[in-house]
């Protein structure tokens, strides 16, 4: 029998109008506008004494003492199994023979809040006694786990910043990260270590290496022997134990003020070289206490927290910090194991932690909802018309009928998440309305936020007590917000709503860019009296919310004159089930723009068997990417679907081009945030690009 949550404590009215004006429209921009319930200050600590992430972990230490702090899994095995895939090489299908991966992973274990304070003072103590002072950068390029936090703290205990790296990242990303903040060491994991191996020749500033895991044999000794032994390696618990036997007071005077440098925060660059985001203690601890105004009802001591996402993104990192001020218990995952079926001889890491918050980010949430409905689809026709039945009865939002749905059908679905999930948040960029919908009916309420790299990861949250789809929420009551107006592509502040390019200020906004004048002095960035260019285009809503409508670097303007938005298009036609990833694209002499898409191989199948005259479903998928029955069915599957949301006929989809493989940061078609390598993607699939518009001409 299913066994809901904990409702969550709902606060009606409490955030009045939304938004108030604080200062009058100027030209070719709106007014200034911040949250109404703090519209004479800004909110700038969590509680009175906490200035730095430092102060959150002492006050968390004091406050929840023996509350499990941090759960993570052991690897006891990995088990491979091989698989025969078939693929089109220059033309023509081949069978590979595949490595699949699957891990055996032990139960959680925890450290509580007293034993997680103590573990971040002993790697301080152990990171100054290697001779490590306030005027170096300690690099972090590491999977997310209990060791990069533990790591992360004890550098900013003792006042050295941090650089972050994607652990997806390649050389030269990782290299960048090393040589641009001079880094004196870093922190990573046995598996990365090969890669690491590779940049410390051309990396001449690195002088310890810290790892965990086991590394492979004869690995360290060729790291100690680059630069004729000048790089130290230590065991991350050898670490530890050094910083244990020193005494405490010798890293007193050590411990960071409000305006201390904390992490240099590289993004993970979509075009040029990735930049580093001077983050501020003061700025993280204004986003947390953003969170903490925002969500704090919703919160309880102990309550579960699933981390998952890269530590090196600004949402996972502060969100992170700010559970540990809740008291929050956080326990680590990898989006490898978070399901049973990527696991063996185990639970996956969402059943076995049964987590009461969730963040993800808009890929996560889609695949999610996917893989509900590929279930449901081949569960029959009985548990089919159950499920869309109880889905009806959520819609209708009567109380008890909501409840039975809850209790008797959507139970299944809500154990994917582990059945406890009181509400997720969906972060980093703008997220399909259906798809919320959906979610939140099937699974728990999803809201919605906003924020930057460079804002701290805070611009904006969207408070359960005003949950709507559509909108990444009222403005933080660390920042204040206005829009400037874009008249070539027809946004203005005086629009109605009113449209333009988002700006923030306030102080959660990050100090700027490590070593790059060049872009702090640019005005179309760090505008005048203190103000941010997100580049991202908003709309305020009536209930003082704002929505994303997309990027301005993704705005084009169509042969007739037209301008259409990408990331938008992206996300309404993402939701198609069909679809598992998707790239728009248009050039300025194009009337309509196409897509090229990666299809939900289990989706499309499961449709094309109840067709007729179609591919049979046991076709390999490279081959049904070149089927053009396949190709037509896709393509009328996403235009209904922008019908249904309703886009314009000029932002209508004219054709597809469907490719089998899969997008990842390793193949580099993403981000190592999971976002669209945009030019590269075209740039591989350019002349089939070519061959559908001059098939138009």
């Amino acid at each position: 029998m299913y066994h809901p949550p904990r409702p969550l404590q709902l606060r009606p009215e409490y955030f009045g109008k939304g938004t108030v004006d604080v200062a009058p429209a100027k030209p070719n921009e709106g007014p200034v506008r911040r949250l109404a319930v703090t519209s004479s200050t800004f909110v700038e600590r969590p509680a009175e004494g906490i200035d730095t992430t430092s102060d959150i972990v002492s006050y968390a230490a004091k406050k929840y003492g023996k509350l499990k702090a941090i759960g993570w899994r052991d690897t006891i095995k990995i088990h491979e199994e091989q698989k025969e895939v078939k693929k089109i090489v220059n033309g023509s299908e081949t069978t590979q023979t595949k490595t699949w991966k699957f891990f055996e992973l032990s139960d959680y274990k925890y450290l509580n809040y007293v034993e997680l304070e103590e573990a971040i003072s002993h790697a301080g103590r152990g990171l100054a006694s290697l001779g490590i002072t306030p005027d170096h950068v300690f690099n972090i390029y590491a999977s997310t786990g209990p060791y990069w936090q533990i790591i992360s703290q004890g550098c900013a205990l003792i006042s050295t910043p941090i650089a972050t790296a994607y652990d997806t990242l390649g050389e030269a990303g990782l290299e960048h990260s090393l040589t641009e903040p001079e880094s004196i060491g870093l922190f990573t994991d046995a598996d990365l270590l090969p890669t690491v191996l590779k940049v410390l020749p051309r990396t001449p500033t690195v002088k310890f290496v810290v790892y965990g895991g086991s590394p492979k044999n004869g690995i360290i000794q060729q790291i100690q022997s680059v630069r004729d032994g000048a790089i130290r390696t230590i065991h991350v618990d050898e670490l530890l134990a050094i910083g244990k036997d020193i005494d405490v007071a010798t890293i007193q005077d050590r411990r960071p003020t409000k305006d201390v440098i904390a992490c240099i925060m590289y993004t993970s660059g979509t075009t040029d070289a990735p930049k580093g985001v001077c983050l501020s203690h003061s700025s993280l601890v204004a986003s947390v206490a953003s969170v903490h105004f925002m969500l704090e009802p919703h919160f309880s001591p102990g309550d579960r927290y699933l981390a998952y996402l890269p530590l090196a993104h600004v949402l996972e990192y502060v969100v992170e910090i700010a559970a540990m001020f809740l008291g929050l218990t956080t326990g680590f995952a990898r989006s490898k194991t978070l399901m049973d079926n990527s696991v063996r001889n185990c639970r996956g890491d969402l059943p076995s932690f049964k987590p009461n918050i969730m963040v993800g980010v808009p890929t996560v949430w889609e695949t999610m909802k996917k893989g509900i409905i590929s279930k449901i689809n081949e569960s029959g026709w009985l548990v089919w018309g159950a499920f869309w039945g109880a889905m009806m009865l959520k819609s209708a939002r009567i109380p008890m009928l909501d409840s039975i749905a809850d209790k008797f059908v959507l139970g299944s679905s809500r154990n994917v998440v582990g059945g406890q999930l009181r509400f997720a948040l969906s972060g980093s960029a703008s997220l399909n309305e259906e798809t919320q919908d959906f979610l939140s009916k099937a699974v728990g309420p999803l809201m919605q936020a906003y924020g930057m790299t460079e804002t701290s990861g805070m611009c904006s949250v969207l408070p359960p007590e005003l949950y709507r789809t559509g909108s990444v929420g009222l403005p933080a009551p660390s920042v204040e917000v206005k829009l400037i107006d874009i008249p070539e592509a027809g946004y203005s502040s005086r629009n109605n709503p009113p449209t333009g390019e988002i700006c923030i200020r306030g102080p959660s906004l990050s100090k700027g860019y490590f070593k790059r004048p060049d872009l702090n002095s640019d005005e179309t960035i760090f505008a005048k009296d203190g103000w941010f260019r997100t580049g991202d285009v908003g709309l305020w809503n009536e209930d003082g919310t704002i929505s994303l409508i997309d990027r301005i670097k993704n705005l084009i303007k169509l042969q007739h004159g037209e301008y259409i938005a990408l990331e938008r298009l992206e996300s309404i036609y993402k939701s198609c089930e069909l679809v598992s990833n998707i790239c728009v694209y248009a050039s300025a002499e194009a009337k309509q723009p196409l897509a090229i898409i990666v299809p939900h191989g289990h989706n499309l199948r499961h449709a094309l068997s109840s067709m007729k005259s179609a591919p049979s479903p046991s076709t390999s998928l490279p081959e049904l990417c070149e089927d053009k029955t396949v190709k037509n069915m896709i393509l009328d599957e996403c235009n209904a679907m922008g019908k249904h949301c309703g886009l314009r006929q000029v932002e209508a989809l004219c054709d597809v081009i469907l490719t089998p493989e899969e997008w990842t940061p390793e193949n580099g078609l993403l981000t190592a945030a999971q976002k669209l390598q945009r030019s590269k993607i075209s740039k591989a699939f350019q002349g089939e690009i070519d061959m559908v518009y001059k098939g138009q001409n």
